[in-house]
């Protein structure tokens, strides 16, 4: 006996193939719309703190100590 597992592309690209054609047009868009809005545009700080960005975890962080506003 031979398990055969799909990846998820393999088993969403299924999927998507037994979806009639206005669904799968659909998703397409959904997709392209997805990946349009998925990088905006950052402006680079300058004179800014070095290292990761202090407020990542929702607080302000500097040498490893939260601080709450």
């Amino acid at each position: 006996m031979t398990d055969q597992q799909q990846t998820p592309d393999t088993d969403e690209a299924a999927r998507r193939a037994r979806l009639p054609a206005a669904a799968r047009r659909a998703l397409e868009e959904a997709d392209a719309r997805r990946d349009a809005a998925a990088a905006p545009e950052m402006p680079r700080e300058l004179g800014g703190r070095k290292g990761p960005e202090p407020v990542r975890y929702g607080d302000w962080e500097k040498k490893g100590i939260a601080i709450d506003f």
